[in-house]
């Protein structure tokens, strides 16, 4: 049990971090062991709405790879990836987009309004959103975003909405694409000028020794990456998530980090305490 002293200096710590925040946008990429465990995902819509409640503006962007994967073996279809990225052709285009604009999206949209929220469901297809091209022919539909209208996610913030955003975008000339979403996150929180991005993996950050949680780095300036990836620090599928940290730094988010969705509220942690949770890169 936590004292009455404790739940007030916990009370006390976290003022600095509502005042800071209140009225700034917090955009969170939403994925991992939170979207798929069921205790971890209601812990994660009672953070988004916590954090509303506080006068923060949440933006909740997320893709769905497992429901993705489990829709096209009910219809026969089987998942091809290349370099850890979905061969999408036309039909499989079509399942992502039901899943993910559909499916997914509108769940979480139940689940944060039953938990007190007020979400509205969107998909980078809305009011052109997402403009994206296609990253390789071999791929298919899968793209890369080279537009972000921002103009329906700040009409929904200023709304009071929590806008719940799902990775599928368009063309000029009508097509539809997958979009890897911590890229999607990352350009997405750029447009918007975000003063966080909260990326949600299932690791427990950066690690200086891979087989040692406690040497955890807290902090990466985003100019020691390179040297990281030298000393075998960062590698395998942690260098294209820091690539999409990169460049949500570089297009002016004030702070990004990683941190580890297995932790219950680690949202909340990671916002409202002095620790935080996880690995900020900053410039």
């Amino acid at each position: 049990m936590v004292s009455l002293d404790e739940r007030a200096e916990i009370l006390s710590e976290a003022l600095p971090y509502i005042l800071k925040y209140k009225d700034k946008i917090i955009v969170i990429k939403y994925g991992g062991n939170a979207m798929i465990d069921e205790h971890l995902k209601s812990l994660v819509m009672e953070d988004v709405v916590m954090l509303t409640s506080l006068g923060m503006k949440v933006v909740l962007v997320h893709g769905g790879g497992p429901e993705i994967s489990s829709m096209l073996t009910k219809i026969g279809k089987e998942s091809k990836f290349v370099n850890g990225l979905r061969v999408t052709d036309e039909e499989t285009v079509d399942v992502v987009t039901m899943t993910l604009a559909g499916k997914v999206n509108k769940y979480l949209v139940k689940e944060l309004n039953k938990a007190g929220g007020r979400a509205i469901g969107l998909s980078g297809l809305d009011a052109g959103m997402l403009t994206a091209k296609q990253v390789k022919p071999e791929l298919g539909f899968v793209g890369s975003v080279t537009e972000v209208d921002t103009e329906i996610i700040l009409d929904a913030l200023n709304m009071g909405y929590i806008p719940v955003i799902s990775t599928v975008a368009g063309d000029a000339d009508g097509n539809v694409y997958n979009i890897n979403a911590d890229t999607a996150a990352a350009k997405i929180a750029g447009a918007l000028k975000a003063d966080k991005l909260i990326n949600m993996t299932d690791i427990k950050g950066v690690l200086a020794d891979k087989n040692d949680p406690s040497t955890l780095i807290k902090t990466i300036n985003v100019a020691e990456i390179k040297q990281l990836e030298k000393q075998g620090i960062i590698d395998g599928g942690m260098i294209p998530k820091l690539e999409c940290c990169v460049e949500a730094i570089r297009r002016e988010v004030a702070q990004v980090v990683i941190i580890d969705g297995r932790v219950p509220h680690s949202i909340l942690i990671e916002v409202l305490t002095d620790e935080g949770v996880g690995t900020m890169f900053i410039k």
